[in-house]
């Protein structure tokens, strides 16, 4: 897997990911500030004094923008929802993995229902992402009022997936809004996973670019 960090400081160019072939995963994203030497150049020393400094949901924007797609924009202004940190001068600091797209296997399982993932004999699982919500009308629809099926723009990325799955051969998990969260109150939801199978000596070559 190939790894690469961006940053983009306010009021410069947007974040923007392009996968040559493959699509992304969002792996970590801060805006705030963490230390006192990114985007620090031509900044007072007070400015740059508050390295504890970030705000809260940046990474769920990222991956409900990014995750699953062969290229992605995301500036600054989609992110500040709020100031965390008042007179700081802030960045935003993500990191992303590209994984190949074609034969890539999925789950989906209805809610109460069980997600189950598998791979072959000698690979492992690897979960590339994993959305709990709904994002259509007739996706574990079966049986379910019409009221419980009319919101479709309820999504809500969870990692709990690859923190059961990822590195085994074959992996259950649970669906419930217990463990996810709730996105959407009265909607019945599904998960979707996405998840590549790799050897388990060597990690599966991929670019970004």
């Amino acid at each position: 897997i190939s790894f690469l960090s961006l940053f983009s400081s306010l009021g410069c160019f947007p974040v923007w990911w392009v996968t040559e072939s493959g699509v992304i995963t969002v792996q970590s994203a801060l805006y705030g500030r963490a230390d006192r030497e990114t985007c620090s150049e031509g900044k007072p020393a007070q400015q740059l004094s508050n390295i504890n400094c970030y705000q809260l949901g940046t990474l769920d924007v990222f991956k409900r923008r990014c995750d699953g797609k062969r290229q992605c924009e995301v500036n600054t202004t989609t992110v500040r929802k709020s100031d965390p940190c008042f007179g700081i001068f802030k960045y935003l600091d993500t990191t992303y993995a590209c994984h190949p797209a074609q034969s890539s296997p999925s789950s989906v399982a209805c809610e109460d229902s069980y997600a189950n993932l598998h791979c072959g004999e000698g690979q492992v699982i690897f979960v590339s992402s994993a959305n709990y919500g709904r994002r259509d009308r007739t996706t574990c629809s079966t049986g379910q009022p019409a009221s419980q099926v009319e919101t479709v723009t309820c999504s809500l990325p969870v990692n709990k997936v690859a923190q059961s799955c990822d590195g085994k051969s074959s992996c259950s998990v649970k669906v419930r809004g217990s463990l996810f969260g709730d996105p959407c109150f009265g909607t019945y939801k599904y998960l979707e996973v996405t998840y590549t199978c790799q050897s388990k000596f060597s990690k599966a070559p991929s670019d970004c670019w």
